[in-house]
């Protein structure tokens, strides 16, 4: 199966860093977002950030609570990233094990794309137990 939704971020919190390194900082965050369309609901992400003087890359755990495709429940998704001049690279998957209710036994990976616009679109491909 497959969900599309957009989703906007309410809030980030930055917090303080955690070290500094020669020409990296490393640093926590909290991000608040809301999900429309097939995901519907709230995300909170945990976050832990690289700051280098020519990129960044990033560790999150994305606790998810809503409805996805009608079924309501919560899930955990992991994300790794990386972004430079060059490009970005990310992944997102759902920690197996981590659905509750009628999202017991999701799997699935999940990608970000941002529009022109700046439109926040969240595509993610998943499998549920029938």
């Amino acid at each position: 199966m497959e969900a599309n939704a957009t989703f906007t971020v309410e809030g980030i919190d930055h917090g303080e860093p955690v070290a500094n390194h020669p020409g990296t900082e490393l640093s926590r965050a909290r991000v608040n977002k809301t999900f429309s369309g097939d995901l519907a609901g709230t995300g909170t992400v945990e976050m832990m950030t690289a700051f280098g003087e020519t990129g960044r890359g990033y560790v999150a755990i994305e606790w998810i609570e809503g409805t996805l495709g009608g079924r309501g429940g919560a899930f955990a998704l992991l994300h790794c990233g990386t972004q430079d001049s060059t490009g970005q690279w990310a992944v997102w998957r759902v920690v197996p094990g981590s659905g509750t209710d009628e999202l017991e036994g999701i799997v699935g990976e999940g990608q970000i794309e941002v529009d022109a616009d700046g439109t926040h679109r969240f595509r993610l491909a998943y499998e549920l137990p029938a």
